[in-house]
């Protein structure tokens, strides 16, 4: 998995092209929920196996979970603006295998569940895998992670959103 710093960044960068005034709160669910789908390591306390549909990587990276989470809070929390609450929260959500899929390591993420068990990488697999666990997270390991999330998310995710202002600027003038 990318760590919750890439994750998060994807969230924070979603909610900004969504170029709508006064979503705080949106902002905030589109953070969490790009890393509410590793919640799912809580499985391996109780005795499920990776490869399980709740296992990790599992039913929680689906296509199936974005889309019943961001109804979920589209219509809980999406008073207003509820399109943009609902394709935010579901693309944030999303975003959260598109990256696992492109880390390197795990045994790939269930897109298709529970329609397909099968776990998928991309053929492109940049980011190193972040380690399970705080304490471990914390090490040569962890930077390496932090580095290659900077490559390949961060700078990504900055490229993006200073061209949207630079349009919009330049489109503002005209």
């Amino acid at each position: 998995m990318a760590s919750i710093f890439g994750h998060g960044i994807v969230g924070y960068a979603i909610t900004k092209l969504a170029d709508q005034k006064d979503l705080k709160w949106l902002l905030l669910l589109a953070i969490f929920s790009t890393i509410l789908p590793d919640f799912d390591v809580v499985a391996f306390r109780f005795g499920i196996p990776y490869e399980h549909v709740l296992g990790h990587r599992g039913f929680t990276h689906s296509i199936v979970f974005a889309f019943l989470w961001a109804l979920l809070l589209m219509v809980t929390l999406g008073r207003r603006n509820k399109a943009i609450w609902f394709v935010v929260i579901l693309l944030a959500t999303l975003s959260h295998g598109l990256l696992d899929a492109m880390t390197s390591g795990g045994k790939g993420v269930g897109f298709f569940i529970p329609f397909d068990n099968s776990r998928y990488f991309f053929p492109f697999t940049p980011i190193k895998v972040s380690p399970i666990g705080v304490e471990r997270f914390f090490s040569e390991w962890g930077l390496k992670v932090l580095f290659s999330e900077f490559v390949y998310i961060v700078i990504p995710v900055f490229l993006i959103l200073a061209v949207r202002k630079i349009l919009r600027n330049h489109l503002s003038k005209k």
